[in-house]
């Protein structure tokens, strides 16, 4: 057997045909998806029957304005309560979950409602982005597909992830962060099964894209080259967008648990969460909905001071809240526009790089900060400005926010909710130690095993009496392997049958055996689902010759040098004093 640098998997041709239709559902879903944010807006801010995209910042309401997002908030909860309360939430901890704990299958009422929601909240005002619905929405229509064939749950993940990841890229024209977030977020993998369908589905999606939004990228800029200095301003944009992260966090959380104790069905929660959005709208109407032309405003620096801490207080303050409230809404503009907002109010005291520089850095940080994705968001950061002067200035930021908040927060924003359902999320990645090595690195090559000619009688005294070594024993007849037998096995034989040839019971019996190429974590997943403890390693699957056995105390080997590695502290470069 050829050993190889990724598995083998002849059905990854048929999965990379799925993700192209799949880019296609994906920017269509999309698509589906802003058209709906926009008609809702124009119609509860405007009183209109359009799709022109307006913000609601410039409605003429008046006080009245503040009753708009209960009214949305009244609906979601209706949809919630008798439709699904799936539908609640950011997106992708839901996303999450149908990826780790449900199969990767979703709910055709899910694909359908989870868009229509959206587009009302952030319609109505809601302080949301468009990526977490569009994630959800994406993957759920992926999901549908995928389960109308014959496909493996990993299988149905990869296109699951695809649609998401597709979708995003529809909506914000960045597919290679799109790709990123599936590596650090959404896959909990790295294997040619899933980053080709998702590398794929995002790259059709934005060959698509520009036909029905203009080409080009969301936010175009571009600042002065940092100069060395800017090393330190990376960092201390980095430590207080990590700090914000950690804020942010924990007040949703917070708020969340407050809306837990309250004496009213968690179907009125996203109502009363409207009120503060309403009114946090009357006070700074560029609080409302998704904000990109205040993100855009944001970066270019064409906001005085005064008027930033003012939508950045309110802009925290009502989607912490409305967030909290269990309605539904992304995570990923907010995080945008106030960590933009963060960038331009501490961007004149760091020295280094372009005032406007400031704002893309710690918009980034902020995001990589808080979902725990640092290559992420640089990469977001790029694809949404194509600023390649800022670059290394977001990545050190953003990494300089992760490291934070790692250190001092046990979960991210997305996977506390998921641990709050007593579902724990580790999203360390590495490869498989198992996966590392191979069989014939850890079998036992001395094998006790069988002659399939002895007796039933024979064998019971000689290798099942009182000085029995193993529980199971390789029976071989012709210098071939015909099978494994136990006590259990030979119990059953009655007693005047005793005298007959062990090979005998195991005639029409399937065969199980290992080879020496294959990897441990492949050996161990077959000794799980046959629920035995050890397998006979045979040269080939033709001749069937017996070269050795694998235990799972062979596979626990691969640990223990593992566990070494990660524990043993060592000084190899010693300096010799007596030679000097």
């Amino acid at each position: 057997m050829h050993r190889r640098d990724f598995a083998i998997n002849q059905r990854l041709v048929l999965l990379s045909g799925f993700a192209l239709v799949i880019g296609v559902i994906g920017t269509v879903s999309a698509w589906v998806l802003l058209g709906a944010i926009n008609l809702f807006t124009n119609l509860f801010f405007y009183h209109t029957v359009s799709l022109a995209s307006r913000s609601p910042a410039d409605n003429a309401l008046g006080p009245w304005v503040i009753l708009v997002p209960v009214l949305g908030g009244v609906i979601i909860g209706l949809m919630c309560r008798y439709g699904s309360e799936k539908i609640r939430g950011h997106g992708i901890p839901e996303a999450l979950e149908a990826i780790l704990y449900g199969k990767s299958r979703m709910s055709p009422k899910v694909a359908v409602l989870k868009p229509l929601s959206s587009g009302i909240v952030i319609g109505s005002g809601g302080p949301f982005g468009a990526e977490g619905p569009i994630i959800m929405t994406g993957g759920a229509m992926s999901s549908l597909l995928a389960q109308a064939f014959h496909l493996t749950s990993a299988e149905r993940k990869a296109l699951l992830v695809a649609g998401a990841c597709a979708g995003m890229t529809a909506v914000f024209g960045t597919p290679l962060a799109a790709v990123l977030l599936a590596v650090e977020l959404l896959l909990f993998e790295l294997r040619p099964r899933s980053l080709l369908p998702v590398a794929l589905a995002c790259g059709v999606a934005a060959l698509l894209r520009p036909l029905w939004a203009n080409a080009g990228p969301l936010f175009p800029l571009e600042t002065v080259s940092p100069t060395p200095l800017a090393l330190l301003s990376c960092a201390a944009a980095g430590l207080a967008c990590g700090a914000l992260s950690a804020g942010l966090t924990t007040a949703l959380y917070r708020v969340e648990d407050l809306f837990g104790k309250l004496p009213v069905h968690w179907m009125w929660w996203p109502a009363i969460g409207g009120l503060a959005v309403g009114i946090g709208g009357y006070v700074e109407p560029r609080a409302l909905g998704v904000g990109f032309d205040v993100i855009n405003d944001l970066l270019t620096n064409h906001l005085m001071l005064s008027a930033v801490v003012a939508l950045l207080a309110v802009k925290a303050v009502i989607w912490v809240i409305a967030l909290g409230s269990g309605t539904s809404g992304g995570v990923l503009a907010p995080l945008l526009m106030m960590g933009a907002g963060l960038g331009c109010l501490i961007g004149p005291w760091l020295p280094g790089g372009d005032p406007r520089l400031w704002a893309l850095v710690c918009m980034a940080a902020t995001l990589g900060g808080t979902m725990r994705a640092p290559l992420t968001a640089t990469a977001f950061a790029f694809g949404l400005t194509h600023d390649v002067n800022a670059f290394v200035p977001t990545l050190l930021a953003s990494v300089v926010a992760y490291g934070l908040t790692v250190i001092v927060m046990p979960r991210s924003i997305l996977t506390e909710k998921i641990a709050r359902r007593g579902r724990h999320v580790f999203r360390e990645y590495g490869v498989d130690p198992l996966e590392r090595h191979f069989v014939d690195e850890v079998m036992t090559r001395d094998v006790v095993y069988i002659e399939g000619s002895m007796t039933v009688r024979d064998v019971l005294k000689a290798y099942f009496g009182p000085n029995q070594a193993h529980r199971a024993y390789p029976v071989v007849a012709d210098d071939r392997l015909i099978g494994v037998i136990d006590r259990e096995r030979l119990s059953r034989v009655p007693v005047e049958a005793t005298g007959s040839r062990v090979a005998s019971l195991l005639q029409d019996t399937e065969v199980h055996y290992a080879l020496p190429g294959e990897t441990c974590r492949a050996v161990g997943a077959r000794m799980a689902v046959l629920g035995v403890e050890r397998l006979p390693v045979v040269a080939s699957g033709e001749d069937r010759a017996l070269v050795g056995i694998i235990s799972r105390s062979d596979l626990l080997k691969v640990l223990r040098q593992v566990h070494e590695e990660e524990s043993r502290r060592e000084r190899l470069l010693i300096r010799n004093t007596s030679s000097a």
